[in-house]
């Protein structure tokens, strides 16, 4: 597989420079056929559902885990790849890779004081226990730790940990950092200071970081790659990535709900069960033709929900058109005064103060969520199993292509 292009279009094997990490690689037991690149000194995201391939693409770039086929390069280097007749050289082991992985865990020596454990890396390379100290020092310094250097794990918070394991990490000058969700244990109380010291720190360097926060994505990471089922579904910029989710997940990642359908006409999209979506193209959407498959995506807060009629008129559900809205615009006014009304059903709801998240689905099954306030939750008896229209301004929802 060709190496993925960075954002400006080109790969760093095109710019005379390797990338920090690379991999394409097969696991059969996990069904995992995934290719990635991390460019030196980017950050890249790997985001997806539960069991889709992150940490298998963590541990075969820390060298926890051999692929049955393909590599894994560090700066422009095989550094792992399948047996050949029972030889170990084409494999680099964990210990001997500058790679570092910090995880919700710090994983500290408990029986060290934090000088110590940031000095352990330095001084297993073979520094000089002085020099080591000393670069331990400039670390925990580094992460606001300078004065806990003679504490041992025990007497440390939990973001103490997490600073002084940042400490450790850094301390080896790594090619490569992994992060696996090092902010999930946190308190909330604590997590924001650790999210804006490790994008500091990271600043520059190569980062492969395993995350389910979109806070996380805007704060630290430069690129994304979406991983479905053992392979990279879309990749590109944090920016690109959310603005154009291509799969469910992304979507609900990037805070929208994804309809997928047919192009139906300049600005309308048929889903399955035949309802039409009517929307704006993006700027983003070149490629768009009849028949040709495309997404929608839709804000909660832009979607407003009705009592569905009692009892339902059948023909009115059959195709669920956009229509204009009454007033003087009339059938040819502009987008912004069409809306879209679609029967669905709600499968859920998130009361949160004022506000209530509903969660329903189209009757092809597609999931829609609504930001609606919790009185008007109340006034129309929202539960479960209850039968809603769905209204959305045309001029709220983004038509594109799918790719």
């Amino acid at each position: 597989m060709p190496e993925q292009p960075t954002p400006d279009g080109t790969t760093p094997a095109s710019r005379g420079t390797p990338p920090a990490a690379a991999l394409d690689c097969r696991i059969d037991a996990r069904d995992v056929d995934l290719a990635l690149t991390i460019p030196a000194g980017r950050r890249v995201a790997i985001v997806g559902p539960n069991g889709a391939g992150k940490s298998t693409a963590l541990a075969l770039l820390a060298g926890h885990l051999r692929p049955d086929s393909g590599e894994v390069r560090l700066d422009g280097h095989i550094v792992s790849a399948p047996h050949a007749a029972g030889s170990s050289r084409n494999h680099v082991p964990a210990h001997r890779r500058r790679v570092v992985t910090l995880e919700q865990r710090p994983g500290l020596f408990p029986h060290l004081t934090a000088l110590d454990n940031v000095a352990y890396g330095p001084r297993a390379r073979g520094l000089r226990r002085r020099d080591a100290l000393a670069r331990a020092r400039t670390e925990l310094d580094a992460v606001g730790c300078a004065d806990l250097a003679d504490r041992r794990p025990h007497q440390l918070s939990g973001g103490q940990e997490q600073r002084v394991a940042l400490a450790r990490a850094l301390a080896v000058d790594p090619e490569l950092v992994l992060l696996d969700e090092p902010l999930a244990a946190l308190d909330v109380e604590v997590a924001p200071a650790i999210r804006r010291l490790l994008a500091n720190r990271l600043t520059g360097r190569a980062v492969a970081m395993v995350t389910h926060d979109s806070l996380d994505l805007w704060a630290l990471a430069d690129d994304v790659v979406v991983v479905i089922s053992g392979r990279a579904a879309q990749t590109g910029t944090v920016e690109d990535v959310l603005a154009r989710p291509t799969s469910d997940f992304a979507a609900r990642l990037a805070g929208v709900s994804l309809v997928e359908g047919e192009i139906y006409d300049d600005d309308e999209v048929r889903t399955p069960a035949g309802d039409i979506v009517a929307g704006v193209r993006s700027a983003l959407g070149d490629g768009w033709h009849i028949g040709g498959r495309a997404v929608a995506t839709v804000e909660p807060r832009s979607v407003a929900i009705e009592a569905s009629p009692a009892p339902a008129d059948p023909a009115s559900l059959s195709t669920s058109a956009a229509e204009p809205a009454s007033g003087p615009a009339g059938p040819a006014g502009p987008a912004s005064s069409v809306r879209n009304f679609w029967p669905a059903r709600v499968v859920g709801l998130a009361p949160a103060g004022a506000l209530t998240r509903v969660a329903t689905e189209l009757r092809d099954g597609q999931r829609i969520d609504a930001e609606v306030t919790t009185r008007s939750a109340a006034d129309l008896a929202l539960a479960p199993g209850v039968d809603v229209t769905l209204v959305v301004k045309a001029a709220q929802v983004s038509l594109y292509p799918r790719p």
